[in-house]
């Protein structure tokens, strides 16, 4: 574990507290034991990048203007529209996309 946080240069303590929101969640599932670690609990093609969002952030998108009793009405609205957006797209990004989008940059030849 310390290897991919200096891998991913974030402290130690804070990938442990992801990696515990990401099993409450279902996400990822810890082995025990001298090979063990933590792997993805589902299939990546039913992890999306919301899940893994709200695991760690409470919600894909949040703005203290959604809150404020001063915000005017129309730019809460548009706050509004922005969230419902980003969650859309959040929830068509899965694992599996992604990996195979990996795989088809390390086919490709730079010339």
């Amino acid at each position: 574990m310390e290897d991919l946080a200096a891998q991913q240069t974030i402290p130690a303590n804070y990938l442990v507290q992801i990696l515990i929101e990401l099993k409450a969640q279902g996400i990822a599932r810890s082995v025990r034991g001298k090979d063990g670690g933590y792997l993805l609990g589902r299939a990546p093609s039913e992890i999306t990048l919301a899940d893994v969002l709200r695991a760690v952030h409470g919600s894909v998108f949040d703005t203290p203007a959604l809150k404020d009793p001063d915000c005017a009405p129309e730019l809460k609205r548009a706050w509004k529209r922005l969230q419902h957006a980003m969650e859309e797209v959040a929830e068509g990004i899965t694992f599996q996309q992604l990996l195979e989008e990996q795989s088809q940059k390390e086919k490709m030849y730079y010339i």
